[in-house]
């Protein structure tokens, strides 16, 4: 295969500069075909919901809004996956105002606390986050309206999202009121205000425009086709990945979107719906992967699955992919209609990637940041990298700046995915936005392919008193490649005794691999099982690298709600 040549073909896709051509030229082009899949109760079928009627439900909506003087307004919206969010985002975005998603994980102090620092003048909300929202906006006094999605019936203040949509659709039907779809759209404009998950400090308002979404957009399409695939949306609507490079990217290519009903549903749902795409972030994928080879072992079929997939890995290098029919059982167990799935937000495993490809179900990996709509690299679903994070997308110009004798340096971007700046904060915008370049803070190198490897953060490197720099991401790999070790976080601590900096590991044990392979043990017999892994560990790691200390914790790290560890909530 001429992998350059390979490299440089593209899909095709219709060119979209806002959100509102998105929505139009999807319904034009896709017109009955199915946009989402929807659940009326829980457990119950998945209904249909088409192009053409995504398309009038959000006029509708957008016409109420502005009906209700919200013109140029911020308006918040929280909720768990639901096609209403979906509605109530591009409703806003698309001649309304400016669109802030809220995580509906945060407290009622935070909701509160981000409702202000944007000036938010309305949310829509769910009514699983009833109380927590009422709660929240009672001291916020700024706010004109509260809509809730599952309301029937409101007054004053307090709307009810299903009389708006109906409102909207009298004023579209009887009197004529097109203010709405003929509202202009000025690409350059903010449309959206993206708080970060906050792994590293407080949460940055990020300012995302037309442009920069559709830009995102439209490159992703280049180089990955949802066409004729239905995805299941599990990961948190508010976050970049999920809305944008999903549900954006998957309207745009006229895929259908299937609603998941949380996380403990997410099997279920994928037979329900025959979901053929999957979004995810490593945590879900190597959670299936071990299940899939715990009930192999169980059933005593590992040796089997083991040559089959020798087999298929060996025909996989001569481009031959007739292996699927071998492993029907783990693509029944998905539905049986599983072709792809895309990780990103985090390093993978890559014996997972090569693992998934081996079953048949191409697996490729992504890097991105909120600050980029916001993918920035990410493998081509027919050329790709396990252990990479991919290609950088086309129209987008990513360097490596000031890289060291090995290549490794800060991953630099420039391009019209770029966001505006952190909103209300000229300060730290301008720490990352240098003459149009996107300073990114991860640390990584180009390989001859022109493949991009994430090495790590360049706030959590560790120095040496002698020079050495450690990548702690890069020991908390080979930390994470013990089935006892579920969670762990090192950093550099002085040790009195050499002078030097020594690393220093925080681990969190897979407690139910310990009982199935020890039995019960003591708090004593488990640290001397986790010593062992750190020893075996520390073989395969320079001198340097090694870790010298470690403690055993009892509780999970705390995380983001697309499962980061929040490094700076960590105390020694």
């Amino acid at each position: 295969m001429n992998s350059i040549k390979f490299r440089d073909e593209l899909y095709e896709n219709f060119g979209i500069k806002n959100l509102r051509e998105l929505v139009n030229c999807s319904a034009q082009n896709y017109g009955n075909d199915t946009a989402f899949l929807v659940k009326d109760k829980p457990g119950g079928a998945y209904r249909a919901i088409s192009y053409r009627r995504f398309r009038n439900d959000i006029n509708n909506l957008g016409t109420s809004l502005l009906s209700l003087g919200l013109e140029g307004e911020k308006i918040a919206v929280i909720g768990e996956n639901r096609y209403e969010w979906v509605v109530s985002y591009l409703a806003v975005t698309n001649g309304v105002g400016v669109i802030v998603p809220i995580d509906k994980e945060l407290p009622e102090a935070e909701i509160t606390n981000l409702l202000r620092r944007s000036g938010a003048k309305a949310i829509i909300y769910s009514s699983k986050q009833g109380k927590k929202v009422t709660d929240a906006v009672s001291g916020v006094e700024e706010l004109e309206y509260i809509i809730g999605m599952d309301s029937l019936k409101g007054d004053g203040k307090h709307k009810s999202f299903s009389s708006l949509m109906e409102k909207g659709r009298m004023l579209i039907e009887e009197n004529n009121d097109i203010r709405y779809i003929k509202q202009n759209i000025n690409n350059d404009d903010m449309c959206a205000i993206i708080f970060t998950s906050g792994t590293t400090g407080m949460a940055k308002g990020v300012m995302l425009s037309h442009k920069n979404i559709s830009a995102d957009i439209e490159n992703v399409s280049m180089y990955v086709s949802y066409k004729g695939l239905t995805g299941l949306s599990v990961l948190p609507m508010h976050h970049t990945y999920e809305f944008n490079c999903h549900i954006l990217a998957g309207i745009h290519q006229g895929a259908s979107i299937a609603m998941c009903e949380g996380l403990k549903h997410v099997v279920k749902n994928m037979q329900e719906a025959k979901v053929s795409l999957l979004v995810g972030v490593p945590l879900l994928f190597e959670s299936m992967h071990s299940r899939i080879w715990k009930k192999a072992e169980k059933s005593g079929k590992a040796g089997k699955l083991r040559k089959a997939m020798a087999i298929s890995k060996r025909l996989e290098k001569r481009n031959i992919k007739t292996m699927r029919k071998f492993f029907k059982d783990i693509s029944d167990a998905m539905g049986g209609q599983m072709k792809l799935m895309i990780t990103g937000a985090a390093a993978i495993n890559p014996k997972v990637v090569e693992d998934f490809n081996a079953f048949g179900i191409n697996m490729i990996q992504g890097y991105g940041m909120t600050e980029n709509s916001p993918i920035i690299s990410v493998s081509k679903d027919r050329y790709s990298k396990a252990a990479s994070a991919g290609l950088p997308l086309p129209g987008l110009d990513v360097r490596i700046n000031n890289p060291d004798e090995n290549g490794i340096g800060e991953i630099i971007c420039k391009g019209d995915s770029v966001m505006l700046g952190y909103y209300d904060d000229p300060e730290e915008t301008s720490k990352v936005l240098k003459d149009g370049w996107l300073y990114t803070g991860d640390l990584g190198y180009f390989d001859k392919d022109g493949f991009l490897y994430i090495s790590g953060r360049q706030k959590n490197v560790i120095v040496t008193k002698n020079g050495k720099n450690i990548f702690p991401e890069e020991v908390e790999f080979t930390l994470l490649q013990s089935p006892y070790i579920k969670e762990v976080v090192v950093w550099g601590l002085d040790d009195e005794k050499s002078g030097d900096t020594v690393i220093y590991a925080d681990i969190f044990p897979d407690c139910d691999a310990l009982k199935e392979s020890y039995g019960d043990l003591t708090s004593d017999g488990i640290r001397n099982v986790i010593e062992g892994e750190v020893d075996n560990a520390n073989a395969n790691m320079t001198g340097y690298k090694r870790v010298k200390r470690f403690k055993i914790r009892e509780a999970e790290f705390e995380k983001t709600t697309t499962h980061k560890i929040k490094r700076f909530a960590i105390t020694n």
